[in-house]
């Protein structure tokens, strides 16, 4: 009785951690964007000021100017995020168990040892990282500011945080669905190719040529919910943060 009663609770532990490590399997790849985000985001706002002050000098009118401020600052954020996009698309693509998913840095030797740094390797779909990021900035930023110019403010701190908010989440909306395309092509080139050994999706425009013509229109609009229930509200309180602590950073520092 004893016995069964021990071979009971085993199983049961088994079966618990079995299901587990399905459910875990669902944040595989997480741990390259958290590594990433801090930088990235830095690396997105500090160099669409630093845009915008250079082209403060140019004859461009300021709407104009923000714009390709964002397009620029997203240019340069996708070169420091494409690296850790590789290894996490390649830690998501694995069908291994939970238990056997190799860690992030382990995953980044490997691609490096194989493949380089280069544009088969840990660079691999830089292109279309490019027009992703910068895409989504060029209309992120630019939409934000000129649309935020454009509409009275309130004197009522709770109806001006709505108003922001509401911008910023339009901003980010319909920036998703300007730059989607080109997500769709990074994700099949950076992600396991449909014949392995065989590489099909290779270079940014070509993948998406590739996808419209054997899959159609729709086919480059995958994934376009999830992506706006993300980024839609995630760039409102992005731009939010943003310039609340900017400005409180200009008014003590």
């Amino acid at each position: 009785m004893m016995m069964m009663m021990m071979m009971g609770i085993i199983i049961t532990m088994c079966n618990i951690l079995f299901s587990l490590s399905r459910v875990f399997g669902f944040y595989k790849g997480i741990l390259p964007p958290i590594l990433a985000e801090t930088p990235k985001r830095a690396v997105k706002f500090f160099t669409f000021e630093q845009y915008k002050k250079l082209l403060n000098l140019t004859p461009l009118s300021p709407g104009l100017a923000l714009s390709v401020a964002g397009l620029g600052a997203g240019l340069t954020e996708a070169v420091v995020v494409n690296p850790f996009e590789v290894v996490k698309v390649s830690l998501q693509a694995n069908r291994d168990s939970f238990t056997e998913q190799p860690s992030s840095f382990a995953q980044a030797r490997h691609i490096i040892k194989s493949e380089g740094f280069g544009f088969r390797g840990l660079n691999k779909g830089l292109t279309s990282t490019l027009g992703r990021h910068g895409v989504f900035n060029m209309i992120y930023f630019g939409f934000y500011f000129n649309v935020k110019d454009a509409i009275p403010t309130s004197p009522d701190p709770t109806l001006e945080f709505m108003r922001k908010f509401a911008i910023g989440l339009v901003s980010g909306t319909i920036s998703s669905c300007v730059n989607i395309p080109f997500d769709v092509a990074k994700s099949r080139i950076q992600g396991p190719q449909p014949v392995p050994g065989e590489i099909k999706y290779r270079t940014c425009f070509q993948s998406m040529a590739l996808v419209y013509r054997e899959e159609g229109y729709l086919a480059l609009y995958k994934g376009l919910v999830p992506k706006i229930m993300r980024l839609g509200p995630g760039g409102a309180v992005m731009l939010l943060v943003y310039e609340y602590v900017s400005g409180w950073l200009q008014r003590n520092w």
